[in-house]
């Protein structure tokens, strides 16, 4: 069984994740309005009715702030941590409200959602691995949502290992940070061990730490004021290799992709720029 995956909308303006099969799916994080949600998903074609729940990472409002009618239009439960729900900016009733745990996996249907802890200036931030196997195989195959993360620790590595597909903060170019009109707290802030990656550490994660048989990597959560397109173009397209890279838009939704388990396990990686798709169009 494969997973198709979409990114309805990466950044600081809302993020939200679709990861599923053709039997259940969920939303990583809801931090767009219900209505442009459902939007994007009937443009995409994704069947609302699959959707089994939606998973928060932290609080922030750009992750967060939908979820709670979203929730209750899907009637799908919500999974938070208590520390997160503790200084959550919306309401979620109670009867919706589900608590995860890091590294205590929730079977839902066909997927198994797996949560791990991350640095990040939240009350209790995680990440995710979404998985699903394929029939009869014993094998799996693993999506992660590598994003808001201070730094690569070492719970950031032993998933990013493991997956087919990954989306990967890439939030900040160092030198349009370090000479932008940003306050000096907020620039200490967004590279202090607790805020974003940079593309610099996030191509670092990629090509130290990228498994053979990886797919798709989703450059996500790109600032609006520190970054841009062609830098992450231009950074990651050489050493693209095997790997098919997508960046996640801040303004609209990306195509659904499939992901599968294999992958050329055996090939090295490339130093030519294959395998770099670049759609510049949702960046008009």
């Amino acid at each position: 069984m494969a997973l198709s995956v979409a990114s309805l909308n990466s950044g600081s303006n809302g993020n939200c994740y679709y990861l599923g099969t053709d039997q259940d799916a969920v939303l990583i994080d809801g931090g767009l309005s219900c209505r442009e949600t459902l939007r994007r998903m009937k443009r995409l074609g994704l069947n609302t009715e699959l959707v089994r729940a939606i998973f928060i990472s932290h609080e922030h409002a750009d992750h967060i702030s939908g979820v709670s009618k979203l929730a209750k239009k899907m009637n799908v439960p919500v999974f938070i941590t208590p520390d997160t729900f503790r200084y959550c900016p919306v309401e979620i009733p109670d009867p919706l409200r589900q608590e995860f745990k890091a590294y205590s996996p929730v079977v839902l249907g066909s997927l198994t959602i797996s949560a791990f802890p991350k640095l990040h200036d939240a009350s209790d931030p995680h990440s995710f691995i979404v998985s699903t196997e394929v029939a009869g195989t014993g094998e799996f195959v693993r999506v992660g949502v590598f994003t808001d993360i201070g730094i690569p620790c070492e719970h950031v590595i032993k998933h990013f290992v493991q997956c087919h597909a990954a989306f990967l903060e890439a939030n900040y170019d160092e030198m349009m940070l370090e000479h932008g009109t940003y306050p000096i707290a907020l620039k200490n802030r967004i590279r202090g061990g607790r805020g974003h990656l940079s593309n610099k550490q996030a191509l670092q994660l990629f090509t130290d730490h990228r498994p053979a048989f990886m797919t798709h990597l989703f450059l996500s959560h790109l600032s609006h004021h520190n970054n841009s397109p062609k830098i992450v173009q231009e950074l990651f397209q050489p050493l693209a290799g095997n790997t098919k890279i997508i960046i996640a838009s801040r303004y609209r939704e990306s195509e659904v992709f499939t992901i599968e388990a294999g992958g050329p396990v055996n090939q090295p990686v490339q130093k030519t720029p294959t395998g770099f798709a670049y759609q510049l169009d949702l960046f008009r």
